[in-house]
C-alpha cells in the first residue's frame, strides 16, 4: 500500500485530501508546514518512507518551495511531489518545478483529479 504525506497548513484541506486518498486505498500522514513535513520525511526513512508528497505552497514556518528544496537535498529516499496551490500563474508553476515538484495542480482539486495525479506520480494502475 502506497504511503502519502499531505502537507498543508489548513486542517480542512488536509482532512479533505486525506479522506480522498484513503478512500482510494492509500495510507496518509499529515504535516501542517514544511518544517514538520521535513522532520516526518527524515523520520520515515527508518520506518516507512513516503511514496508521494502532496504539498501546499503558502504555509507558515516553511513554505512548500523551501520544503521541496530541502527535501531534494536531504539524504532520504526521493519520492514524487504534487504541489497543490491556489496560485495559478505560469510563474508559480515554473517555481514549483524548479523547487523539485513533479506535478502542479490548482486548488481546489476534485477527488478524481487528486486520485489520478497520485496514481500517475506513484506508478499505480487505476
Amino acid at each position: 500500500m502506497k504511503h502519502i504525506l499531505v502537507v498543508d497548513d489548513a486542517a480542512t484541506v488536509r482532512l479533505y485530501h486525506r479522506g480522498i486518498l484513503e478512500g482510494a486505498g492509500f495510507t496518509v500522514q499529515e504535516a501542517a508546514n514544511g518544517a514538520e513535513a521535513l522532520e516526518k520525511a527524515i523520520a520515515s526513512v527508518a520506518l516507512r518512507p513516503f511514496d508521494l508528497y502532496v504539498v501546499d505552497v503558502n504555509m507558515p514556518v516553511m513554505d512548500g518551495y523551501a520544503f521541496l528544496q530541502a527535501l531534494r537535498g536531504a539524504d532520504v529516499p526521493q519520492a514524487p511531489a504534487l504541489m497543490a496551490s491556489t496560485e495559478a500563474e505560469d510563474g508559480d508553476r515554473a517555481r514549483a518545478f524548479a523547487a523539485g515538484a513533479n506535478a502542479y495542480a490548482v486548488k481546489p482539486l476534485r477527488p478524481e483529479q487528486l486520485i489520478r495525479e497520485a496514481r500517475l506520480l506513484m506508478g499505480v494502475a487505476a
